[in-house]
């Protein structure tokens, strides 16, 4: 019998929503694009992508999609957030616009542009314990950075002593970018909670 491919959605409000939906559709992903409740009813995973974070929240909540995600996240739906998604995951965010609110759900606090502005980004190779032996290429663009961590949190990588990827549950948070690399294996990893979770 095979078996149904995951349902998987990309917030598809602001940011880099293409490059997520050629990844995820790479490792055979069902993937739609999501700006209303009833679109993200119809998956069993989000993906929040980078852009800017205080943006995405505005538009959510224009959007009226802001509390459906919040709900889904209290449910135990799958999220991966990169960048922006990262800080958008946080229960806290140090240095947010007065009106930004996360969605919530990883109990760590982030602080935006960490790494400087749009000049100072960078690329790194990263040790990913959890992801095998080979290290990830990873893009930082006005990345943020984890400046605390909650016990039920698991850290994934460092970069200059910085935690800049982070799992509790079923949420999954980067402070870059691996899908303009090529790197699949942290969507894989995605897709593996939304499967063990739906039972796909």
């Amino acid at each position: 019998m095979v078996r149904p491919a995951p349902r998987v959605g990309v917030l598809a409000l602001q940011g880099d929503v293409r490059e997520h939906v050629a990844v995820l559709e790479a490792l055979g992903a069902d993937v739609s694009l999501v700006r209303t409740p009833e679109q993200l009813d119809a998956v069993d995973g989000l993906v929040l992508p980078g852009g800017e974070s205080s943006v995405i929240d505005k538009l959510s909540r224009l959007f009226e999609v802001r509390e459906p995600i919040v709900a889904r996240i209290a449910d135990g739906m799958p999220v991966f957030g990169t960048c922006a998604g990262l800080i958008l995951l946080a229960d806290r965010i140090l240095d947010g616009l007065p009106s930004q609110l996360p969605f919530g759900g990883l109990d760590v606090d982030v602080r935006r542009n960490a790494f400087g502005s749009q000049v100072d980004s960078f690329e790194a190779e990263l040790a990913v314990p959890a992801l095998g032996e080979e290290p990830v290429r990873a893009t930082f663009i006005r990345a943020p950075a984890v400046e605390r961590v909650g016990d039920g949190v698991e850290v994934l990588a460092h970069v200059d002593g910085r935690v800049i990827a982070v799992e509790q549950g079923n949420l999954l948070g980067t402070a870059f970018h691996p899908e303009v690399n090529g790197e699949l294996r942290f969507h894989r990893r995605f897709l593996a909670t939304v499967e063990r979770v739906s039972g796909a």
